[in-house]
């Protein structure tokens, strides 16, 4: 299947890439052009990538659940005039 249009890059072509050392999304998108230009595929790639087993390694797929930050309610204070 393409992955990238733009650079017509198949997830086959991923694969092989990924199967000869490229280990990062920044080597992929150099040596092969996904994502440069008009950057839909970078998700994409990405899933090929942690399908293939590299995703401990740089690819920027996060492994937990996201965190949702604590929110602090606010409070504001009417000043009074003297």
């Amino acid at each position: 299947m393409i992955v990238c249009v733009c650079k017509s890059v198949s997830d086959r072509t991923i694969r092989a890439s990924i199967a000869e050392g490229m280990d990062s999304f920044d080597e992929l998108q150099f040596e092969l052009g996904v994502a440069t230009c008009c950057g839909k595929c970078e998700e994409s790639v990405r899933d090929v990538m942690a399908q293939s087993g590299v995703c401990a390694s740089r690819c920027g797929v996060p492994h937990a659940p996201a965190v949702v930050p604590h929110v602090v309610p606010l409070t504001f204070y009417e000043r009074k005039a003297a």
